[in-house]
């Protein structure tokens, strides 16, 4: 299968949610990145898996989320790719790098999924975005992420509320005002941490907003050392405080740069909340000392086999420590412990047989 009949055959899927075929498109996207994508497929054959003995998708090996930073992951070279998304840390911390020839399935992953798990029934919504614009940051997903929120499901007045100078307070509190006197709803998008600083400026300036029904509040998880730790509940509550905003009408993404899907959750009335992803995504719960699922209800890793990671590796082995639910996971926060060891042996044992005559 070349890739361009892949991408219209992941398209196609992306569009129909009652495919019923996640199996038969992951072991054809298996069977690509295994002849393309010459580090896995060094690593495949030592784990004796390949096109010829995998027939389910669970089967297909999982390539942990580290091996981004030391081996170019890419069915195509990686000068021909029309993005290259790059992980967050300090300049001197070596980043990962996840390689799109085309954006067009990373779009239209991205567009599907908001549309229904974040606008619902919501055609549009004046946002108010809370982090910098994707030419500012060419090289994060996150940005291309809100970029698209606003460009295809936000209104003609949505705007970004940050820059490399950090929040423009006065933008946006005039945005608030707007929206609390016109009645019209309105949705601040961002990152965890830009929160947390806008929840600081608010508790600070003891201010105070009752935004309109419809309203509703994204935050993308984390703080990466950007602003200070806030529980769960703290924050959720802070929001409501000062936005007026339900904790049912704030939602969380849970996502990352090495993949090119999203999950979401459904409010964050209850904590921890349950993260589900679409149809074209699939998550195990696993022992990474020895790779196999853990019982329903006991903590483990999180592996995600994406169908919209076509150039680079359809199965992630995160450092996510996770439990599954009925509907989806919790996610439960960074792996330690004997989690953590065995994903470090993971990564150790990746590298070892990717790197081998490269």
């Amino acid at each position: 299968m070349t890739q361009k009949e892949l991408i219209a055959s992941i398209q196609q899927f992306i569009q129909n949610e009652h495919s019923h075929d996640f199996n038969e498109l992951a072991l054809q996207l298996f069977r690509y990145q295994f002849e393309h994508n010459l580090p896995f497929q060094r690593f495949s054959k030592q784990k004796r898996k390949t096109p010829r003995n995998v027939k389910s998708w669970r089967d297909i090996p999982s390539v942990p989320i580290q091996a981004f930073k030391d081996v170019p992951l890419s069915c195509i070279s990686t000068e021909q790719a029309e993005a290259t998304f790059m992980t967050s840390g300090t300049t001197k911390q070596i980043k990962g790098k996840h390689y799109h020839p085309t954006l067009t399935v990373f779009d239209s992953s991205m567009i599907t999924n908001f549309k229904k798990r974040f606008m619902k029934e919501q055609k549009a919504i004046k946002m108010g975005i809370l982090f910098p614009d994707h030419e500012e940051m060419p090289n994060s997903s996150l940005a291309r992420y809100l970029f698209l929120a606003k460009e295809f499901l936000g209104t003609s007045e949505s705007k970004y509320l940050l820059s490399g100078n950090g929040i423009n307070f006065e933008l946006l509190l005039e945005e608030l005002k707007i929206s609390q006197q016109s009645g019209e709803a309105y949705a601040l998008l961002g990152a965890s941490f830009s929160f947390v600083h806008l929840i600081d400026y608010l508790q600070e300036k003891k201010l105070y907003f009752k935004l309109p029904k419809g309203s509703r509040i994204l935050d993308t998880g984390g703080y990466k050392n950007q602003s200070r730790h806030v529980e769960t509940e703290e924050f959720y509550s802070a929001l409501k405080t000062h936005l007026g905003v339900e904790k049912s009408d704030c939602i969380n993404m849970y996502g990352m740069t090495e993949l090119s899907t999203q999950f979401y959750d459904d409010g964050n009335e209850d904590s921890p909340s349950v993260k589900s992803g679409p149809h074209w995504i699939r998550t195990r719960v696993i022992n990474p000392l020895t790779g196999l699922d853990v019982p329903f209800g006991k903590n483990g890793v999180l592996v995600h086999y994406d169908l919209a990671n076509f150039n680079s590796a359809l199965s992630i082995l995160t450092e996510d420590l996770g439990v599954e639910t009925d509907k989806g996971f919790h996610l439960l926060g960074r792996v330690q412990g004997s989690e953590q060891k065995g994903c470090s042996l993971a990564v150790d044992e990746f590298l070892r047989y990717a790197k081998e005559k490269s």
